[in-house]
């Protein structure tokens, strides 16, 4: 059973494949990144925004970073650890071809991104 995000791994990665050859393997691990960081940001901004309008002192603005910093380098040796050798290659066996647009699939982290820093203008 395959995740949301690795549909979205081999999506990027056979799109680029055609075109770039072995540079679409760091292309797809970056985007795939890319697209966790910013599902993750948007919603922690939104706790964080929701907390405020609450009226909840749960954590500062620095320790948010802090840990948000911790958790990106996590997701990147994450990532950087699942998706090489075996894991890709069963996981493009299995996969099964999709029309999705590649400028749709790169909307969606800048999309993710821009909710949110304006949650995070809430106070």
């Amino acid at each position: 059973m395959t995740s949301f995000f690795d549909n979205y791994y081999i999506l990027i990665f056979n799109h680029y494949k055609k075109k770039l050859g072995k540079r679409s393997l760091n292309i797809a691990l970056f985007y795939i990144t890319f697209l966790e960081l910013s599902v993750i940001f948007a919603l922690s901004a939104f706790l964080m925004a929701f907390a405020s309008q609450m009226k909840m002192a749960i954590m500062s603005s620095t320790k948010f970073w802090v840990l948000f910093s911790i958790i990106t380098f996590f997701i990147i040796s994450k990532n950087w650890m699942r998706y090489n050798g075996k894991k890709r290659t069963i996981l493009n066996a299995k996969s099964k071809r999709s029309d999705t647009s590649i400028y749709l699939l790169w909307l969606f982290p800048l999309g993710c991104f821009a909710i949110a820093f304006i949650l995070l203008q809430v106070q």
